[in-house]
């Protein structure tokens, strides 16, 4: 058996033509979706990101601001800038890159952007909202992994799906997002003593703990679908992600490569909640 390979690059691409064509109709009626992106300091993997959500805005044809901070830029002059933002009716979107330097306290900022452009879906209010199930901004990696999953035409509900890890940007909200879809969800993590044994009886697993070799074949049920969320560098530098592939698509129904899986959906769906923004506004 070889799982089928649930191509992230194919149905990201679907995706933003759809997106495109929904701006084009907004910019027709004079509201073109705006996205502002805001880098502070001078990590080199936060700027590759913030190019990449640049290029994103362009392709599909949205406006975009994109502001570079030194790292001495005080917290205070960050938030005056946000609330700026928040009051910019052309901007639909504000995306502030993480990490940011020591001084100045990420959750501040995530609670300053305003609840109608916090497209990255981070703020406690997003977190309530999807908690309580109501319309509003998903968090843009599990939201991407939940279309992903959609593409297979794989029903989730009644199914036994396992989260492996915890954060709050990927972990609890995957699982929120699952229990939506009427699975039955276990969320393991570092303190899980047998992980195994809950993946064995998993009809899903999401691997998102950035560790690789977290999840190999003999972990995995027959047929399941295999989410793998991570990002890693294996022994000779190349690219790769929380789960075993070789071994894992032996035994899957349904794989994510890495790279070529989640990643190129989590821009996208970033993109997808600030034409909702717009459209909504």
């Amino acid at each position: 058996m070889s799982a089928q390979l649930i191509n992230g690059n194919h149905l990201s691409q679907q995706l933003r033509g759809e997106i495109a064509e929904r701006a084009a109709a907004l910019t027709a009626k004079g509201k073109q979706p705006g996205l502002a992106v805001i880098i502070v300091g001078d990590d080199p993997a936060s700027h590759v990101y913030v190019r990449n959500k640049v290029k994103a805005c362009g392709d599909v044809g949205f406006h975009s601001v994109l502001e570079k901070y030194d790292a001495s830029l005080s917290e205070e002059e960050l938030l005056n800038r946000i609330r700026a933002l928040n009051e910019d009716a052309s901007i639909h979107g504000i995306l502030v890159q993480m990490p940011l330097p020591k001084h100045i306290n990420a959750f501040k900022v995530i609670e300053t952007i305003s609840a109608a452009k916090d497209v990255d879906g981070y703020s406690v209010l997003s977190a309530g909202e999807l908690m309580s199930g109501l319309p509003g901004f998903r968090p843009c990696t599990p939201y991407g992994c939940m279309k992903l999953i959609e593409s297979t035409g794989y029903d989730l509900r009644g199914k036994h799906a396992v989260v492996i890890g915890r954060s709050n940007t990927v972990g609890k909200p995957m699982a929120l997002l699952l229990l939506q879809a009427n699975a039955t969800v276990t969320i393991c993590h570092s303190g899980t003593p047998d992980l195994a044994y809950h993946t064995k009886q998993a009809d899903v697993v999401v691997a998102a703990v950035g560790r690789r070799n977290t999840l190999t074949g003999d972990m995995v049920k027959p047929g399941a679908v295999v989410i793998d969320v991570g990002i890693n560098r294996n022994d000779e530098g190349k690219l790769c992600g929380d789960v075993d592939f070789d071994s894992v698509e032996k035994v899957a129904g349904y794989i994510t490569p890495v790279p070529g899986g989640v990643g190129p959906m989590t821009i996208t769906m970033l993109l997808m909640n600030t034409l909702e923004s717009a459209e909504r506004n």
